[in-house]
């Protein structure tokens, strides 16, 4: 069995659902994992108990071992970190960061040149093992570092690899969206509750609905179709339905993918 040694700099909640994910698969690869984070000695304790994980209070030593390093800090961090980093990073590691606006050029820029680097987006759902998770590598990757980083992302749920500009835009749909999902979840189960059910009760309705939804929408089938064998012609859904194409539901979630990649835009580091 091949032994992969990993470092995460930063212990945060989606360094721990990555590690929670690599731990989850039973696949060929031993995973031996350090983890960095200066700022919260308890989070590092946590994980080392609960993953069998490293801690590590210097990160530069753990750096020099690892075959992948990822970068699980916030993108105002990275700065500092790279600087450091482009002094230890060696030809044969894979260089990844999960932080939004950074880029395979962003890190590329701050490393020697031929470095191997790699940008991901996982979502909330990495913590259940359901991410949507994108992926864009730099040109200098290698195919064996290409399926060890995927085997990683296996473990968080689907992934996709796009290019860097794909992901800057995508993100609001994988990254940012559960969150308007979560607010159209929310004015369910209010109306359930206003209705005739209790909180728990509307929590399950709603989220067994959606789910149920979902796999629907995975199993191939378009949502018109599948919104037309729901709704009968002047019945009962066909009513509410006509309630949300007045409040023009469609163009405002299309709005609020734009003002999310705005925002994102503007509050990008600079490379």
């Amino acid at each position: 069995m091949t032994t992969v040694h990993v470092l995460f700099i930063g212990a945060g909640r989606m360094a721990r659902a990555m590690i929670a994910g690599i731990r989850r698969r039973q696949g060929p690869i031993h995973w031996d994992i350090s983890v960095a984070n200066h700022q919260d000695s308890a989070r590092l304790t946590e994980l080392t108990t609960t993953f069998r994980v490293r801690a590590q209070t210097d990160w530069r030593t753990a750096a020099e071992q690892a075959d992948i390093i990822i970068l699980a800090m916030p993108p105002a961090a990275h700065q500092t970190v790279l600087e450091t980093l482009s002094h230890h990073v060696l030809p044969h590691q894979l260089v990844a960061s999960v932080a939004a606006g950074i880029g395979v050029s962003g890190l590329a820029s701050k490393l020697p040149e031929g470095t191997q680097c790699a940008w991901l987006m996982p979502n909330i759902a990495a913590a259940v093992g359901e991410s949507m998770t994108l992926c864009a590598f730099g040109d200098t990757v290698t195919a064996d570092n290409r399926e060890k980083l995927a085997e990683i992302l296996r473990g968080l749920g689907q992934y996709h690899v796009c290019t860097e500009t794909q992901v800057h835009h995508l993100t609001a749909i994988t990254g940012s969206a559960p969150a308007f999902a979560f607010q159209f979840a929310e004015a369910l189960e209010q109306a359930a509750t206003a209705l005739a059910t209790d909180e728990t009760t509307a929590r399950l309705l709603v989220g067994q609905m959606l789910l149920g939804s979902a796999k629907l929408l995975l199993s191939g089938r378009p949502p018109e179709e599948l919104t037309d064998e729901v709704a009968t012609p002047g019945g009962a859904t066909a009513a509410g339905l006509s309630v949300l194409t007045e409040a023009q539901f469609k163009t405002r979630v299309m709005d609020a993918i734009e003002a999310t990649n705005q925002r994102a835009r503007a509050l990008a580091p600079e490379t």
